[in-house]
């Protein structure tokens, strides 16, 4: 055992997508439960710092950390199984960040800690999420989410039949 402090590197996955804005309008879809379902899935991000962050049925659930409208949102990110009430999964931190490109948004997203066994997972998902997204902006007639997930699963080299737990 030593006193010195030691350095790590935490495993994360991060995106950046260029998206149609205006940067307002990109906000509202991440943030506004009437159009979340839309690309993400039912739920709410109560817009304050100390919000309660409700997703996908309460299979995610955490506390908006940052609440920067338009440009900054930050909350952890929990991981639940049906009926639990504690997660058996480390909190993690979900940061999205907004910045004007003409008429274009530079949406970064950044997910960690990430646990080894999820990484791929992880990145599946989210990209998967954010095709959704784009392609709600856009205004395109939905495509199904498994479509993109198969796609993405491919890219990503992830086994849907066989998933991480």
């Amino acid at each position: 055992m030593s006193d010195d402090g030691q350095l790590k590197r935490v495993p994360m996955v991060r995106f950046e997508r260029l998206l149609p804005g205006p940067i307002e309008r990109v906000w509202e879809f991440l943030t506004e439960a009437s159009r979340l379902p839309g690309w993400f899935g039912d739920g709410t991000i109560e817009p304050r710092p100390g919000g309660a962050v409700n997703l996908m049925g309460g299979h995610v659930r955490g506390i908006v950390t940052q609440w920067k409208p338009p440009r900054r949102l930050a909350y952890t990110w929990n991981v639940f199984n049906p009926g639990e009430a504690e997660s058996h999964y480390p909190e993690s931190y979900l940061t999205v960040e907004l910045e004007e490109r003409g008429e274009d948004v530079l949406l970064t997203l950044t997910h960690l800690p990430v646990l080894e066994r999820f990484e791929k997972q992880n990145a599946m998902g989210w990209h998967t999420f954010l095709d959704l997204l784009h392609a709600a902006l856009r205004g395109d007639v939905p495509v199904p989410r498994e479509i993109h997930m198969r796609r993405n699963a491919a890219r990503y080299g992830v086994d849907l039949s066989n998933l991480a737990r």
